[in-house]
Protein backbone atom coordinates (compact mmCIF):
# COMPACT_ATOMS: atom_id res chain seq x y z
CA UNK A 1 0.00 0.00 0.00
CA UNK A 2 1.55 3.25 -0.84
CA UNK A 3 -0.05 7.08 -0.71
CA UNK A 4 -2.10 7.98 1.86
CA UNK A 5 -5.92 6.96 2.15
CA UNK A 6 -9.02 9.29 1.83
CA UNK A 7 -10.21 10.06 5.33
CA UNK A 8 -13.68 9.20 5.97
CA UNK A 9 -16.76 11.73 7.03
CA UNK A 10 -16.21 9.87 10.71
CA UNK A 11 -12.11 10.58 10.53
CA UNK A 12 -11.91 7.04 10.11
CA UNK A 13 -10.64 6.02 6.28
CA UNK A 14 -10.94 2.39 6.52
CA UNK A 15 -13.62 -0.32 6.40
CA UNK A 16 -13.32 -3.87 7.14
CA UNK A 17 -15.25 -6.72 5.84
CA UNK A 18 -15.42 -10.14 6.83
CA UNK A 19 -16.80 -13.51 5.51
CA UNK A 20 -16.86 -15.83 8.25
CA UNK A 21 -16.87 -19.55 7.12
CA UNK A 22 -16.64 -23.15 8.53
CA UNK A 23 -12.87 -23.34 8.42
CA UNK A 24 -11.90 -19.91 7.29
CA UNK A 25 -12.42 -16.20 7.70
CA UNK A 26 -11.94 -14.12 4.39
CA UNK A 27 -11.30 -10.65 5.58
CA UNK A 28 -10.34 -6.97 3.51
CA UNK A 29 -9.85 -3.73 4.21
CA UNK A 30 -11.47 -1.22 1.71
CA UNK A 31 -10.97 2.80 1.66
CA UNK A 32 -13.91 5.25 1.17
CA UNK A 33 -13.36 4.78 -2.66
CA UNK A 34 -13.82 0.85 -2.56
CA UNK A 35 -10.21 -0.13 -3.43
CA UNK A 36 -8.78 -2.90 -1.53
CA UNK A 37 -6.16 -1.96 0.21
CA UNK A 38 -5.00 -5.22 1.90
CA UNK A 39 -6.75 -9.16 2.24
CA UNK A 40 -5.56 -12.18 4.19
CA UNK A 41 -7.14 -15.50 5.32
CA UNK A 42 -7.20 -16.95 8.84
CA UNK A 43 -8.64 -20.25 10.64
CA UNK A 44 -12.07 -19.83 12.15
CA UNK A 45 -12.37 -21.19 16.07
CA UNK A 46 -14.92 -23.28 17.18
CA UNK A 47 -17.82 -22.20 19.11
CA UNK A 48 -19.52 -18.77 19.81
CA UNK A 49 -16.25 -17.34 22.28
CA UNK A 50 -13.80 -18.77 19.35
CA UNK A 51 -15.76 -17.17 16.38
CA UNK A 52 -15.75 -13.80 18.22
CA UNK A 53 -12.37 -14.06 19.19
CA UNK A 54 -11.58 -15.03 15.63
CA UNK A 55 -13.03 -11.97 14.23
CA UNK A 56 -10.91 -9.59 16.56
CA UNK A 57 -7.63 -11.34 15.93
CA UNK A 58 -8.71 -10.93 11.69
CA UNK A 59 -9.35 -7.36 12.46
CA UNK A 60 -6.09 -6.80 13.84
CA UNK A 61 -3.64 -9.02 11.42
CA UNK A 62 -5.59 -6.83 8.57
CA UNK A 63 -4.43 -3.95 10.39
CA UNK A 64 -0.87 -4.81 10.45
CA UNK A 65 -0.94 -6.40 6.81
CA UNK A 66 -2.47 -3.25 5.54
CA UNK A 67 -0.79 -0.52 7.43
CA UNK A 68 -3.39 1.13 8.86
CA UNK A 69 -4.40 1.13 13.22
CA UNK A 70 -7.36 -0.27 14.85
CA UNK A 71 -8.46 3.09 14.92
CA UNK A 72 -8.67 3.91 11.44
CA UNK A 73 -11.64 1.66 10.75
CA UNK A 74 -14.46 3.05 10.54
CA UNK A 75 -16.97 0.03 10.50
CA UNK A 76 -16.65 -3.61 10.34
CA UNK A 77 -19.24 -6.11 8.41
CA UNK A 78 -19.32 -9.64 9.21
CA UNK A 79 -20.99 -11.98 6.35
CA UNK A 80 -21.87 -15.57 8.73
CA UNK A 81 -23.81 -18.86 7.65
CA UNK A 82 -26.93 -19.25 9.39
CA UNK A 83 -30.01 -17.65 10.87
CA UNK A 84 -29.24 -13.58 11.20
CA UNK A 85 -31.07 -10.93 12.46
CA UNK A 86 -29.52 -7.72 10.79
CA UNK A 87 -30.99 -5.46 12.85
CA UNK A 88 -29.30 -6.84 15.99
CA UNK A 89 -26.57 -8.60 14.73
CA UNK A 90 -27.91 -11.73 16.36
CA UNK A 91 -26.93 -15.07 14.92
CA UNK A 92 -28.37 -18.20 15.34
CA UNK A 93 -27.78 -22.08 14.63
CA UNK A 94 -24.57 -21.44 12.49
CA UNK A 95 -24.10 -25.32 13.04
CA UNK A 96 -20.85 -25.56 11.32
CA UNK A 97 -19.34 -22.91 13.67
CA UNK A 98 -21.03 -24.38 16.61
CA UNK A 99 -22.96 -21.31 17.03
CA UNK A 100 -26.53 -21.52 18.49
CA UNK A 101 -27.53 -18.17 19.85
CA UNK A 102 -24.64 -15.29 19.91
CA UNK A 103 -25.17 -11.04 20.02
CA UNK A 104 -21.82 -11.52 17.57
CA UNK A 105 -22.28 -7.16 16.66
CA UNK A 106 -22.50 -6.25 20.21
CA UNK A 107 -19.75 -8.44 22.02
CA UNK A 108 -17.19 -8.46 18.79
CA UNK A 109 -18.22 -4.26 18.76
CA UNK A 110 -17.63 -3.71 22.15
CA UNK A 111 -14.06 -5.63 22.33
CA UNK A 112 -13.77 -3.74 19.26
CA UNK A 113 -14.49 -0.64 20.28
CA UNK A 114 -15.96 -0.23 16.56
CA UNK A 115 -19.37 -0.16 14.93
CA UNK A 116 -20.43 -4.35 14.20
CA UNK A 117 -23.15 -5.27 11.32
CA UNK A 118 -23.74 -9.05 10.27
CA UNK A 119 -25.45 -10.20 7.56
CA UNK A 120 -26.08 -13.80 6.18
CA UNK A 121 -22.63 -14.69 3.96
CA UNK A 122 -24.48 -15.29 0.52
CA UNK A 123 -26.89 -12.27 1.23
CA UNK A 124 -23.35 -10.26 1.65
CA UNK A 125 -22.00 -12.07 -0.78
CA UNK A 126 -24.27 -11.20 -3.36
CA UNK A 127 -24.31 -7.53 -2.43
CA UNK A 128 -20.45 -7.58 -2.77
CA UNK A 129 -20.72 -9.33 -6.55
CA UNK A 130 -23.49 -6.65 -7.71
CA UNK A 131 -20.65 -3.77 -6.45
CA UNK A 132 -17.84 -5.30 -8.36
CA UNK A 133 -19.63 -5.79 -11.28
CA UNK A 134 -20.83 -2.88 -11.01
CA UNK A 135 -24.95 -4.14 -11.49
CA UNK A 136 -26.97 -0.91 -11.30
CA UNK A 137 -30.46 -2.64 -11.47
CA UNK A 138 -31.11 -6.09 -10.68
CA UNK A 139 -29.36 -9.11 -10.11
CA UNK A 140 -28.70 -12.46 -8.27
CA UNK A 141 -26.30 -14.35 -6.96
CA UNK A 142 -25.76 -18.12 -7.16
CA UNK A 143 -23.52 -19.74 -4.51
CA UNK A 144 -22.95 -22.73 -5.43
CA UNK A 145 -20.91 -24.59 -3.09
CA UNK A 146 -21.29 -27.41 -0.52
CA UNK A 147 -24.53 -26.50 -0.42
CA UNK A 148 -26.55 -23.99 -3.09
CA UNK A 149 -28.21 -20.85 -1.96
CA UNK A 150 -28.65 -17.12 -3.90
CA UNK A 151 -29.45 -13.47 -2.73
CA UNK A 152 -30.97 -11.03 -4.70
CA UNK A 153 -29.92 -7.41 -4.90
CA UNK A 154 -32.16 -4.74 -6.68
CA UNK A 155 -30.70 -0.95 -6.72
CA UNK A 156 -28.08 -1.85 -5.08
CA UNK A 157 -30.10 -3.33 -1.72
CA UNK A 158 -30.54 -6.82 -0.93
CA UNK A 159 -34.38 -7.81 -1.28
CA UNK A 160 -35.26 -10.36 1.47
CA UNK A 161 -38.73 -10.91 0.67
CA UNK A 162 -41.78 -10.94 3.28
CA UNK A 163 -39.61 -13.36 6.20
CA UNK A 164 -35.81 -13.52 4.47
CA UNK A 165 -36.39 -16.38 1.97
CA UNK A 166 -36.16 -14.33 -1.56
CA UNK A 167 -34.08 -16.62 -4.05
CA UNK A 168 -34.02 -19.52 -1.63
CA UNK A 169 -33.58 -21.63 -4.51
CA UNK A 170 -31.37 -24.75 -3.28
CA UNK A 171 -34.44 -26.05 -1.19
CA UNK A 172 -37.08 -25.95 -4.67
CA UNK A 173 -38.26 -29.46 -5.37
CA UNK A 174 -37.84 -30.28 -9.03
CA UNK A 175 -37.85 -33.93 -8.41
CA UNK A 176 -40.17 -35.32 -6.23
CA UNK A 177 -38.45 -38.97 -7.01
CA UNK A 178 -34.21 -37.20 -6.85
CA UNK A 179 -31.92 -37.96 -4.13
CA UNK A 180 -33.03 -36.99 -0.41
CA UNK A 181 -32.08 -33.54 0.67
CA UNK A 182 -30.90 -32.82 4.01
CA UNK A 183 -34.01 -30.50 4.76
CA UNK A 184 -35.94 -33.82 4.39
CA UNK A 185 -37.63 -33.18 0.67
CA UNK A 186 -36.47 -35.03 -2.34
CA UNK A 187 -34.96 -33.53 -6.12
CA UNK A 188 -33.98 -30.11 -4.42
CA UNK A 189 -31.77 -28.24 -6.60
CA UNK A 190 -29.49 -29.07 -4.40
CA UNK A 191 -29.59 -32.15 -4.73
CA UNK A 192 -28.76 -31.97 -7.91
CA UNK A 193 -25.45 -29.20 -7.83
CA UNK A 194 -24.31 -28.35 -4.00
CA UNK A 195 -20.99 -29.80 -3.54
CA UNK A 196 -21.90 -31.88 -0.58
CA UNK A 197 -24.79 -34.04 -2.34
CA UNK A 198 -22.50 -34.53 -5.64
CA UNK A 199 -19.27 -36.24 -2.98
CA UNK A 200 -21.63 -38.34 -1.18
CA UNK A 201 -23.46 -39.76 -4.89
CA UNK A 202 -19.65 -40.23 -6.04
CA UNK A 203 -18.37 -41.89 -2.71
CA UNK A 204 -15.10 -41.89 -3.33
CA UNK A 205 -11.57 -40.40 -1.85
CA UNK A 206 -10.57 -37.41 -3.17
CA UNK A 207 -9.74 -33.81 -2.09
CA UNK A 208 -12.03 -32.22 -4.71
CA UNK A 209 -14.57 -34.82 -5.12
CA UNK A 210 -16.34 -32.33 -7.77
CA UNK A 211 -13.33 -31.65 -9.79
CA UNK A 212 -12.70 -35.49 -9.71
CA UNK A 213 -16.20 -36.36 -11.22
CA UNK A 214 -15.72 -33.95 -14.30
CA UNK A 215 -12.32 -35.41 -15.09
CA UNK A 216 -13.83 -38.92 -14.55
CA UNK A 217 -16.83 -37.91 -17.06
CA UNK A 218 -14.17 -36.55 -19.39
CA UNK A 219 -12.38 -39.72 -19.56
CA UNK A 220 -15.71 -41.90 -20.44
CA UNK A 221 -16.74 -42.83 -16.91
CA UNK A 222 -20.36 -43.13 -17.12
CA UNK A 223 -21.59 -42.59 -13.49
CA UNK A 224 -19.07 -39.86 -13.22
CA UNK A 225 -20.75 -38.56 -16.44
CA UNK A 226 -24.59 -38.75 -15.04
CA UNK A 227 -23.70 -36.88 -11.91
CA UNK A 228 -21.74 -33.59 -13.94
CA UNK A 229 -25.43 -33.78 -16.08
CA UNK A 230 -26.87 -33.51 -13.08
CA UNK A 231 -24.36 -30.76 -11.66
CA UNK A 232 -25.20 -28.68 -15.17
CA UNK A 233 -29.17 -29.46 -14.98
CA UNK A 234 -29.00 -28.19 -11.46
CA UNK A 235 -27.45 -24.80 -11.82
CA UNK A 236 -29.81 -24.37 -14.81
CA UNK A 237 -32.41 -25.06 -13.09
CA UNK A 238 -31.46 -22.32 -10.31
CA UNK A 239 -30.76 -19.74 -12.82
CA UNK A 240 -34.34 -20.46 -14.49
CA UNK A 241 -35.48 -20.05 -11.38
CA UNK A 242 -34.14 -17.21 -10.47
CA UNK A 243 -35.42 -15.19 -13.52
CA UNK A 244 -38.22 -16.49 -13.60
CA UNK A 245 -39.56 -15.48 -10.24
CA UNK A 246 -37.56 -12.56 -9.93
CA UNK A 247 -36.84 -11.72 -13.25
CA UNK A 248 -33.51 -10.16 -12.64
CA UNK A 249 -31.27 -9.12 -15.32
CA UNK A 250 -28.28 -11.17 -14.64
CA UNK A 251 -27.45 -14.36 -12.59
CA UNK A 252 -23.91 -14.06 -11.34
CA UNK A 253 -22.27 -18.01 -10.13
CA UNK A 254 -19.90 -17.67 -7.49
CA UNK A 255 -19.06 -20.47 -4.58
CA UNK A 256 -16.66 -22.93 -4.17
CA UNK A 257 -17.72 -24.47 -7.55
CA UNK A 258 -16.03 -21.26 -9.57
CA UNK A 259 -12.76 -23.33 -8.99
CA UNK A 260 -14.11 -25.41 -12.25
CA UNK A 261 -13.83 -22.35 -14.19
CA UNK A 262 -14.63 -22.80 -17.43
CA UNK A 263 -16.04 -26.26 -17.53
CA UNK A 264 -18.64 -25.59 -14.99
CA UNK A 265 -19.74 -21.81 -17.15
CA UNK A 266 -19.86 -23.95 -20.53
CA UNK A 267 -21.75 -26.45 -19.41
CA UNK A 268 -24.23 -24.76 -17.39
CA UNK A 269 -24.75 -22.78 -20.51
CA UNK A 270 -25.11 -25.64 -22.57
CA UNK A 271 -27.34 -26.96 -19.89
CA UNK A 272 -29.80 -23.35 -20.38
CA UNK A 273 -29.37 -23.71 -24.15
CA UNK A 274 -30.35 -27.48 -24.72
CA UNK A 275 -33.81 -26.51 -21.64
CA UNK A 276 -34.81 -23.72 -23.74
CA UNK A 277 -34.85 -25.52 -27.32
CA UNK A 278 -38.27 -26.85 -27.36
CA UNK A 279 -39.78 -22.98 -25.83
CA UNK A 280 -40.12 -20.28 -27.93
CA UNK A 281 -40.82 -18.51 -24.53
CA UNK A 282 -37.58 -20.03 -23.00
CA UNK A 283 -35.47 -18.89 -25.77
CA UNK A 284 -36.80 -14.99 -25.66
CA UNK A 285 -35.37 -14.90 -22.37
CA UNK A 286 -31.91 -15.36 -23.45
CA UNK A 287 -31.12 -17.23 -20.56
CA UNK A 288 -27.47 -18.33 -21.63
CA UNK A 289 -26.37 -14.73 -22.05
CA UNK A 290 -27.55 -13.40 -18.46
CA UNK A 291 -25.04 -15.35 -16.56
CA UNK A 292 -21.58 -14.80 -14.97
CA UNK A 293 -19.10 -16.66 -13.50
CA UNK A 294 -17.12 -15.22 -10.58
CA UNK A 295 -13.34 -15.78 -10.82
CA UNK A 296 -12.46 -18.35 -8.15
CA UNK A 297 -11.04 -16.82 -5.14
CA UNK A 298 -13.33 -13.62 -5.78
CA UNK A 299 -13.68 -11.45 -2.78
CA UNK A 300 -16.97 -10.47 -3.44
CA UNK A 301 -18.28 -11.88 -0.06
CA UNK A 302 -15.87 -10.54 2.18
CA UNK A 303 -16.42 -6.93 0.12
CA UNK A 304 -19.85 -7.35 0.37
CA UNK A 305 -19.38 -7.71 4.36
CA UNK A 306 -17.31 -4.62 4.05
CA UNK A 307 -20.37 -2.77 2.16
CA UNK A 308 -23.09 -4.09 5.17
CA UNK A 309 -20.61 -2.85 8.05
CA UNK A 310 -20.74 0.75 5.95
CA UNK A 311 -24.60 0.49 5.94
CA UNK A 312 -27.71 0.98 8.37
CA UNK A 313 -29.12 -2.87 9.21
CA UNK A 314 -32.27 -4.10 8.37
CA UNK A 315 -35.02 -5.23 10.68
CA UNK A 316 -35.66 -8.48 9.33
CA UNK A 317 -34.39 -11.73 9.63
CA UNK A 318 -32.60 -13.33 7.19
CA UNK A 319 -32.15 -16.98 6.88
CA UNK A 320 -29.57 -19.40 4.26
CA UNK A 321 -28.84 -22.82 4.69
Amino acid sequence: MTGAIPVGLSGRPVRVGLDVGGTKIDAVAVSPDGDILARLRRPTGWGEEAVVVSIIDAVDALAVDGGFARSAVESVGVGIPGLVDADTGRVLHAVNLGVESLDLAGLAGRQLGIPVRVENDVKAAALGAAVLRGVDGSMAYLNLGTGVAAGIVIDGTIWRGARGTAGEVGHLSVDPNGRLCGCGQRGCIETFCGGGALARAWDRPGALPVRDILDAAEAGDERAAGLRADLFHGAAAAVRALVLSADVERVIIGGGLTSLGERLFAGVRRALQTGAEASPFMRSLHLDDRIELLPAGSPAAAFGAAVVGATTPSKEIVSHG
